[in-house]
This record gives C-alpha cells, structure tokens and sequence, in this order.
C-alpha cells in the first residue's frame, strides 16, 4: 500500500514514535513532579524583527527611519514597550497588540540580538579569517539547522528541543504517548537522539484509514496486528513494526482528545481558522489533557512561514504579524483558563533577521542576529535581555554594509536558559548543548 493512501494525514504518524521512547534513560535533571511545558513557534523564512521592535527614542527612531527608507514604520504607528522609571525606548509593531499587552503584564521577554554563534565575535574578529564562525551563514536551510540543533559548526540528527526531552525521559516514565509532540510536521528541533516527535494534525481525526468501531474494521485491525508480527526478527523489520505500534497506540489516546470540541478553548480561539492557531488550538488540547497523559514534561512545535520578505514586505509582515499575534494572545489566555500559565512557556525562533538596508523590491535580505520573544507567566517580562544592535550601517555590529547585525548572545545561552527553568542541571545541559562552555554566562535570567 502506498503511504500517502494509507494515512488519513500524510506525515501526521511516520516517524511518530521514537524507538527506545518508553525505555529507561539516567536523566540528569532536577527532582520535579510538577509538570512544565516548553512550546517552539518557529517562524520561517526569517523574521525581520528590525520592523518587529523598532527604536522610539528621537535618535534612534530617526537613524531607523533614514536608513530604513520606505520600509520604515511610522512612528505614531508603533506601540510603546513600557518600561519602569522611565519612557519607553521601543515600540512593537502595530499588529502585535495583544504582545504589547502581555509585555505590560510582564509576559512578555524580548531577547535581544540572538543568533547561531561557535564562539563569541567581534567585528574585528569575524572579519579575520582566523576565527571559527558558524558554517554557511545567511542560508535558509543551513541557519534553520543552527538554530533548531543549537550546534553552528557541523551538521547535527537531533535538535535541542528533543535532545533535552531525551535528558529528562525519566519523567515521563508514566506518559502514555510520546512526550514531544509537532502540530508542525516532522522537524530537526523535536528530534532526539533517541526519540522523535509525535505529529498530530490540526484538522480531521488522527487515526489510520479504514479505522473505525465497525466489524468490518475490526477484522481489518486484526489483520494489520498480524502482519506487525511478521518477521519480527529482523531489525528493521522490528523498529517499523514498533513505530507503527506506538502510532496506532497514540492515535487511539490522542484522537478523543484532539476531536473533542471544548467550550473554554472554542471561546479563546473563536474565529480563528487560519492554520498557525489551529495548531496552537490543538496543542492547548493535549495539554488541557496533562494529568490524563501523565506527562511531567512536554515539549512542541508549531510553525509558521512566509518570512522570506524579498518582496513587499510591509504587507506581508502585516498579515504574519496578525496572525502571530492572534494565535499566541489566544494560546496565551487558553493556558490561564486550563490553569497552566506558569507551567507553559512558548518562545519563538527564526533562522535569522533581515538586513537593516532594504533591497530595491521592497523587502529586505538575509540577515543574522534576530530578536526572540519569550511569552508565559514564568517569564520575567517586560523587559529587554541583552543590548540591542548598534543600528548603523558599516557599525561596530554590522559584519557588512546592509546591517546583518552579528549576535551578542548565543542560540545556546537561549536554549540553556529555557532548558534550565525546565529541568535540566548542568550534566544535562552538557549534553543538549555541547557548545554552551564557549559562552558566559551560560542562562539570562528571562525566566
């Protein structure tokens, strides 16, 4: 039988449960039986975030909008970012309203100037051909790779989301289904060494064709159990057969749960049909289910692209950016009303920035260092992580003459920070980031 006709949603069971996912691994993690939840919105093509945080300062706000040109932002457009004792020195762009909210409330964490770093840069010293720097920089998929396996010298199999759930797979020694779980499809950052994400769809039930409570499809069950115990012996054979299994087994736990309609969540994200939301809407279901599940700790992803700005930018950050906000303000609010605001901290990430200098297509090009939000009731927000590029062309920042900002903070100090609130101690840590040694400190603060 062909893949894509067996499956009721191509990709939503390949791969969906990691051999040796119920084994037992030494995790070296912190004591905890409270449950955590770390939820990645990667954000494709990569995000401009000089027009997503924009200086309001007079100097500032002029520099951005000369050199900006017709890309630029008007000021009594942008929403202010307050800020204790003083006046806010930046603005979020006008479609992320429910952000600036959750900024007032502390929900909220800009990150400043991250990005894929083998070790700490000056200009002077990217410029030398001397230094170690990441490997293909400014390449979608290459950068994308950096970002999600938090490894900027070599190729990697496995991303620091799933490697940390590897580290920490003794807490959820009692979950029924994997721990991991992509409303985004199959992806580097949920893919462990030893495990690999759970892929649920956003639409229609998650189970296998031909499936349901009939006799017919009992018998046809029944016959699809046999045929998993065929040459059994062989290992290939065995490891298909076992995630078949775990997907069948999934399915049957996660289908209830994803079809159910609840009235709190349906309020929350009312009206809202677009894709990204209903990924969201789907990942709030499984964690409304935690202590059902019994996961202690979870990991996922949802994804959403058309980042890659080239061309007429302004409107097309426009209509992301509402969508962002939209499904993460609902996402937001859904986890206050399911009772685990504290417990679930999202985050976002994209491959790079955009060049401060626009193209003459309207839009912009590859950039580097980028500026990640940090969202959730842990989160010590409002407030800005780090220092904030020096927006000047050829500047102390820029490793060209576009305004590629060069990062000032490491994937890996992101990552650890987020690993750290989760669980991880600092074996652990080694292992999910074998580079975090190049970098002090090693975490922020932000959570």
């Amino acid at each position: 039988m062909k893949r894509r006709s067996f499956l009721q949603h191509g990709g939503a069971i390949a791969g969906t449960v990691a051999l040796g996912q119920f084994g037992a691994f030494a995790a070296h993690a912190a004591a905890a039986n409270d449950y955590k939840a770390l939820v990645c919105i990667f954000l494709y093509g990569g995000n401009d975030t000089n027009n997503m945080i924009v200086p309001l300062d007079t100097a500032g706000y002029a520099d951005y909008a000369q050199t900006r040109s017709f890309l630029a932002l008007p000021k009594s457009q942008l929403l202010p970012l307050a800020i204790s004792g003083g006046a806010p020195q930046y603005g979020l762009h006008p479609a992320l309203p429910g952000l600036q909210s959750l900024w007032a409330s502390s929900n909220v964490a800009v990150v400043a100037n991250v990005g894929t770093l083998v070790e700490p840069l000056t200009k002077a010293q990217y410029l030398s051909t001397a230094t170690v720097k990441p490997e293909d920089l400014f390449s979608h998929i290459d950068q994308q790779h950096q970002w999600q396996a938090s490894i900027s010298n070599a190729s990697s199999n496995s991303g620091w989301g799933g490697r940390l759930l590897d580290e920490l797979a003794a807490l959820n020694a009692n979950s029924s289904v994997p721990a991991m779980i992509s409303a985004g499809g199959n992806n580097l950052f949920v893919t462990g060494a030893a495990s690999q994400a759970l892929v649920i769809p956003t639409s229609g039930p998650f189970r296998l064709n031909g499936f349901s409570n009939s006799s017919a499809d009992a018998a046809r069950r029944s016959a699809l159990e046999q045929l998993l115990n065929v040459d059994a012996a062989v290992n290939l054979t065995q490891a298909a057969q076992a995630v078949m299994r775990g997907a069948l087994s999934s399915s049957a736990i996660l289908n209830p749960i994803l079809m159910a309609t609840d009235a709190t969540l349906s309020a929350r994200f009312k009206g809202l049909a677009d894709n990204f939301s209903q990924q969201l809407l789907a990942i709030a279901k499984v964690i409304e289910a935690r202590s059902v599940l019994g996961a202690s700790r979870q990991v996922f992803l949802a994804t959403l692209g058309s980042f890659d700005t080239h061309t007429n930018q302004l409107y097309q950050q426009q209509a992301l950016f509402s969508l962002l906000n939209a499904g993460l303000t609902a996402f937001h609010g859904a986890m206050a009303d399911i009772g685990a605001a504290k417990s679930v901290t999202s985050f976002t990430l994209s491959e790079f920035s955009r060049n401060f200098l626009p193209n003459t297509g309207g839009g912009t090009d590859h950039g580097w260092g980028s500026h990640p939000l940090v969202i959730g009731d842990a989160v010590n927000g409002g407030r800005i992580y780090g220092t904030m590029p020096t927006m000047q062309l050829s500047g102390p920042d820029d490793a060209s003459n576009l305004g590629r900002w060069i990062p000032t903070i490491a994937v890996d100090q992101f990552a650890a920070t987020l690993a750290t609130w989760f669980g991880a101690d600092a074996r652990a840590l080694a292992t999910v980031l074998p580079n975090l040694s190049a970098f002090s400190p090693s975490t922020l603060g932000f959570i």
